[in-house]
């Protein structure tokens, strides 16, 4: 607490550190609702909620700034709820522990949640603020934006009435975000029926692990290791070399996340024991050396365990290894209109197995073009039903397509200039933002999105950039200053 107190500027990192001692997983936003509750009622601003929970906190003008636009401010209240396996850590109770690391804050083994709460602390600091000068503010905060958007899609129209929107959910100082990519999930499931694990044979748990993971949208041109890909590759090796059974497949957590863990349970005989070995220290080997310059932390391991109860049968086993391998991952086009920008993408988010004797693969995809995105979940889709599975496609949620003759851009744009003697660049993400989601009840809309500097978000690695901070809460008030009519 100290240590965040003593960064600047204060009033930010004060309401920062208070969200971070908040848990608040998607879907299970309650004790933030009542927090910002509780927050309207201390300051004697009037709040409303919808259906949805998603919150609006008004706020009237300052003196001599009655004319200027209603701005809304807008910031997610949910986090991604990531950790080291080593950690332990219960996202439902406890806080985040937070580290002073040089020049970035994180967190000690967990998502560190500045993903949205440094957007959440702004906007509440601009709130208690009697001494910031500014127009009307309409300061909303919706739920459920990591699991799909859900509370952008519920907003009621009429919830708010400002006309130009500042999205706070970017993660590079410095740069204005004008369009985001749409997204929509495809997920695969398999049924088994548990045949008896055989007693002669050995138990092994095959783990992959210390990879990065990262945002399935806005790292997925690092090339990082995906978890279930490498576990993937491991066990059809072993197909075409040995008779096993498998127990026990699972990895990944997050649709939104690149699989950073992910282990199975097979079954060898006795025989094949120092075989299977040796074949796992040379794709061990031969997977460390791809990825070494991008996941230098990568570990594959081997190690015994008891009989199982079971196994998922070799015919089914045979085809979920095929489709993982076969199933499309990473970047699948560049945009063509913007240089450097993905346009369209897959991840192999997460497999796990359920009581319901079910194998469920979990997929997201996403694309600033919507045909495209189409396309790519057709092409996942089509591969796990050639191996038998049952697919189905999530409603997905719009991109949005950027306006280079916006407003509020080039008042954002003349501010930062006049403030940093330089061009702020103007981009497009490929992550998805709510944007595109809030134009289709609110079409007239002139929105941008910006924020301060994040890393390795929706990893533990999770971490801000404390200088940054400064700068873009600098820009903020300046902007507040200059809404155009």
């Amino acid at each position: 607490m100290e240590l965040m107190l003593n960064l600047e500027p204060e009033a930010v990192w004060k309401y920062f550190y208070e969200i971070t001692q908040i848990p608040r997983p998607s879907k299970k936003e309650e004790k933030v609702i009542l927090y910002l509750e509780a927050f309207a009622a201390k300051h004697n601003l009037p709040l409303k909620k919808d259906a949805a929970g998603n919150v609006l906190i008004a706020k009237r003008a300052t003196k001599g700034y009655e004319n200027l636009p209603v701005v809304i401010l807008q910031s997610h209240v949910d986090m991604v709820c990531e950790k080291n396996s080593d950690v332990t850590h219960d996202f439902e109770n406890d806080p985040i522990k937070t580290v002073v690391d040089g020049e970035w804050l994180r967190a000690d083994g967990t998502t560190l949640g500045a993903d949205n709460g440094i957007g959440m602390a702004a906007e509440l600091a601009l709130l208690a603020a009697d001494d910031i000068e500014h127009g009307a503010l309409e300061c909303l905060f919706t739920v459920d934006e990591e699991t799909g958007l859900t509370g952008a899609n519920a907003l009621e129209e009429g919830f708010m009435t400002g006309r130009i929107l500042l999205n706070l959910d970017s993660e590079d100082e410095g740069e204005l975000f004008i369009g985001c990519a749409g997204g929509k999930g495809t997920t695969a499931t398999f049924a088994y029926e548990p045949q008896p694990a055989p007693a002669s044979m050995l138990y092994f748990k095959i783990a992959v692990s210390g990879l990065k993971g990262g945002h399935s949208g806005c790292d997925i041109h690092c090339g990082r290791g995906n978890a279930n890909k490498i576990l993937a590759r491991f066990l059809y090796l072993l197909e075409g070399k040995f008779d096993f059974v498998l127990s026990e497949l699972k990895g990944g957590n997050l649709h939104n996340a690149i699989a950073r863990e992910a282990f199975a349970v097979i079954g060898v005989e006795p025989s094949d024991r120092e075989a299977v070995r040796v074949l796992l220290n040379r794709f061990a080997a031969d997977v460390e050396n791809e990825l070494k310059r991008v996941d230098p932390d990568v570990h594959i391991g081997m190690e015994t365990v008891g009989k199982q109860d079971f196994h998922i049968g070799k015919d089914l086993s045979e085809k979920l290894i095929f489709s993982l391998l076969a199933c499309p991952h990473g970047v699948a086009a560049m945009s063509s209109d913007v240089e450097g920008l993905v346009e369209t993408s897959t991840n192999l988010a997460s497999v796990r197995m359920d009581a319901g004797h079910r194998i469920v693969v979990c997929t997201s995809q996403r694309s600033s073009v919507e045909s495209a995105k189409n396309a790519v979940a057709d092409q996942v889709a089509a591969t796990f039903r050639l191996a038998g599975a049952e697919v189905a496609h999530g409603d997905g949620y719009p991109g949005w397509a950027p306006n280079k003759d916006s407003k509020i851009l080039a008042a954002a744009r003349d501010t930062y200039r006049k403030l940093f003697g330089r061009e702020p660049e103007i981009k497009a993400i490929h992550a998805g933002l709510e944007c595109g989601l809030f134009l289709k009840k609110y079409p007239w809309l002139d929105m941008i999105s910006f924020g301060p500097t994040l890393r390795e978000v929706h990893s533990p690695n999770e971490r801000i950039r404390i200088d940054t901070v400064q700068l873009w809460w600098n820009h903020l008030l300046e902007l507040l200053k200059n809404i155009p009519a």
